[in-house]
């Protein structure tokens, strides 16, 4: 069974160690702080995405899960109204 997020997660989440890497880049030098910044709003999009992609993933692992559960009662079910009628069946050709 898929374990649930922590309850301190959140969709727009970002590890605390991609804001204090932006709170140093906006402390070097500006032609330094202009090639680099770009590339840290990337990865902060893209650990972003990442976020939306396991919130995603999760909650199609829980409706699969609960899928499996209709199913599994749906076969259950099916199997009992078989062998009923079987029976029923075997008591008339008596």
């Amino acid at each position: 069974m898929a374990q649930p997020l922590p309850p301190n997660w959140r969709k727009d989440y970002l590890p605390p160690e991609l804001h204090e890497l932006r709170r140093h880049l906006e402390q070097i030098p500006s032609p330094w702080r202009a090639k680099l910044l770009p590339l840290c709003e990337q990865v902060c999009h893209l650990s972003r995405m990442q976020g939306k992609l396991v919130t995603i993933a999760q909650e199609t692992i829980d409706q699969l899960q609960l899928d499996m559960k209709y199913l599994m009662f749906d076969v259950e079910a099916t199997r009992r109204e078989r062998d009923e009628f079987r029976q029923q069946l075997e008591e008339l050709q008596e």
